[in-house]
C-alpha cells in the first residue's frame, strides 16, 4: 500500500513538472523576483543578490517591497543576513539613481490601531494563515521553551505579518525561499508550504517554486524541498 502511495505522489509531482514546462510563468514575475532575492540573501551570496535586486526592480517590485522582504527574512535567516541584504539594496538603488533609473518607492506600512495585545494579534494571524484554531494547551517546543512561543506570536506574527507592505502570501514566499535555501529545517518548511496551500497556492505554483530554488541553489536543495512538498501532498 505504501509503495502505491509513494508512486501516486511521485506521479503527481511529475505531472506538475510537465505542467510547469508548459506554463513557465505560473508564479508572476514580481513574486519570482521576491523568491530569488530572498534565496540569495539567505545564503549570503551578495554578488548574485545584486543581480536579483536589479532584476526585481526591473520586474516592477517597489523599493519598499524589496526592503520589507529583506526585513522579514531576519526572522528565519538572522539579522546579519537581513542587514547585509539591506546594505546591498541600498547600494543597488544608489547605483540605479546615478544611472538615471527612477524606481518606485511604494507604500509604507500603515499604523496598527488596536488595543489588543501583540500576543493576541499574533495568535489571530497565525490562525488565519494555518486555518487551524490555536490550542491554549502548549506542547512540544512551546511547552519546553514558552518564551520562544511568545516571541513567535508577538514578533513574527504580529510585528512582521501585520505590516501591510507585503501580503501574507508574499511573506510566506519569502519564508519558504529562506527555509529551502538554508536547508535542514524540514518541519518548518513543511508547515510553511502547507500555509502557502491554505493561502491559495496550487501544486503547479509550488512546483514552479521548486524549479526556482533549483536555479538559485542547485539540485540538492531543490530535491530536499520537493521531498517535503511530497509530504504536504499526503495531507
Amino acid at each position: 500500500m505504501l509503495s502505491v502511495l509513494v508512486f501516486c505522489f511521485c506521479f503527481t509531482i511529475q505531472n506538475a513538472n510537465a505542467q510547469f514546462k508548459e506554463n513557465s510563468a505560473v508564479i508572476n514575475k514580481e513574486h519570482v523576483a521576491l523568491i530569488r532575492i530572498s534565496s540569495q540573501t539567505a545564503i549570503g551570496n551578495l554578488d548574485e543578490l545584486r543581480k536579483e535586486i536589479h532584476k526585481g526592480l526591473d520586474a516592477g517590485l517597489t523599493i519598499n517591497k524589496v526592503k520589507e522582504g529583506l526585513i522579514h527574512l531576519h526572522a528565519y535567516a538572522g539579522f546579519p543576513r537581513s542587514i547585509r541584504g539591506l546594505q546591498t539594496l541600498m547600494s543597488v538603488v544608489e547605483e540605479r539613481q546615478k544611472n538615471g533609473i527612477k524606481d518606485e518607492n511604494g507604500k509604507e506600512a500603515s499604523p496598527i490601531l488596536t488595543e489588543k495585545s501583540k500576543y493576541e494579534r499574533g495568535k489571530e494571524i497565525l490562525q488565519q494563515l494555518t486555518g487551524v484554531k490555536e490550542n491554549d494547551v502548549k506542547s512540544g517546543y512551546a511547552a519546553f521553551a514558552p518564551t520562544i512561543e511568545v516571541f513567535l506570536k508577538e514578533h513574527l506574527f504580529a510585528d512582521l505579518f501585520e505590516r501591510n507592505v507585503l501580503t501574507y502570501l508574499e511573506r510566506e514566499l519569502v519564508t519558504i525561499s529562506v527555509l529551502s535555501s538554508i536547508g535542514k529545517v524540514e518541519p518548518m518548511l513543511k508547515s510553511h508550504l502547507t500555509i502557502c496551500v491554505n493561502l491559495g497556492y496550487s501544486l503547479a505554483h509550488l512546483q514552479h517554486f521548486v524549479e526556482i530554488i533549483k536555479q538559485t541553489q542547485g539540485e540538492e536543495r531543490a530535491s530536499e524541498t520537493e521531498k517535503v512538498l511530497a509530504e504536504v501532498l499526503k495531507k
